[in-house]
């Protein structure tokens, strides 16, 4: 891989760990969100466990049939906005779902690539590598050669 490919590699990173960090940010959001509703959710239990209560109170003196009405109508108000709570619970919990599977997605591309470049970088370093002991090994040759070439003309000088 040349230094451009290891630049280019070195942006496809920096891509990578952006749409991790924005799946992250998406991540605490959506936990964000459920906490709020669950806080709600857990108001509108309070608020009718309280209003149960109330009522009973209020029913130990006795109630006319209008107050019984009103209450019954009432009571099925808060358990509608309650099983409406336990949807949007549900949804939020799906949404942190999905993110947090986005989350692992981007975070397995991050760590691909960076295996990748990992992997080519020392693959460049294996053929510096071999490339320099080359490079030794014809210098051992040529030294090798010019001592016998010298060793010859020695030789034939003395005869």
């Amino acid at each position: 891989m040349t230094a451009s490919g290891l630049e280019t590699m070195d942006k496809l990173i920096e891509l990578a760990e952006r749409k991790r960090d924005e799946a992250l940010a998406a991540l605490s959001a959506a936990r964000r969100e459920l906490q709020a509703a669950q806080e709600q959710m857990d108001q509108l239990t309070a608020y009718a466990n309280e209003a149960q209560q109330r009522w009973q109170t209020r029913c130990a003196s006795g109630v006319d049939a209008a107050w019984l009405m009103h209450h019954r109508q009432f009571m099925a108000k808060i358990d509608h906005a309650i099983d409406f709570q336990t949807g949007v619970l549900a949804q939020k919990q799906h949404q942190i779902d999905q993110a947090q599977r986005q989350v692992h997605e981007t975070e397995r591309e991050l760590a691909t690539l960076r295996q990748y470049i990992a992997r080519q970088q020392e693959a460049i370093q294996q053929r510096l590598m071999r490339r320099e002991q080359k490079q030794t090994d014809e210098m051992a040759q040529n030294a090798h050669r010019r001592r016998a070439e010298s060793d010859s003309t020695f030789q034939s000088f003395q005869a």
